[in-house]
């Protein structure tokens, strides 16, 4: 089960997973630009970078790295690429502090 958190200031989407019974397994972050609502529906561009932290900070995982380095995004858009990258540096950190993730769904 996956619960969606997104913001129109921040530059990923944390989804909170657990398991069917309830239990959190942990976060899956995406870094994407700033989420729009528009007729009802929330769009996000996803950037390629994703972060896996399991329940107990055991697993910090930062995943896709090579995708968004070959996507080109740099280039066309360094100012983006800049605040995704700004962006994974951050849940990174807030992964590994005594709070972890959930101080920033709060």
């Amino acid at each position: 089960m996956f619960t969606e958190h997104f913001w129109r200031s921040r530059w990923y989407a944390i989804k909170e997973v657990r398991t069917g019974g309830g239990v959190l397994k942990g976060w899956y972050c995406d870094v994407t630009r700033p989420a729009v609502v528009r007729d009802g529906e929330i769009l996000v561009e996803d950037l390629d970078l994703d972060l896996w932290v399991s329940a107990d900070g055991s697993q910090v995982l930062r995943l896709d790295e090579d995708e968004f380095a070959a996507s080109g995004l740099a280039e066309r858009d360094p100012q983006a690429a800049t605040e995704a990258t700004r962006a994974l540096d951050t849940l990174t950190h807030q992964a590994h502090s005594p709070a972890g993730l959930t101080s920033l769904l709060a």
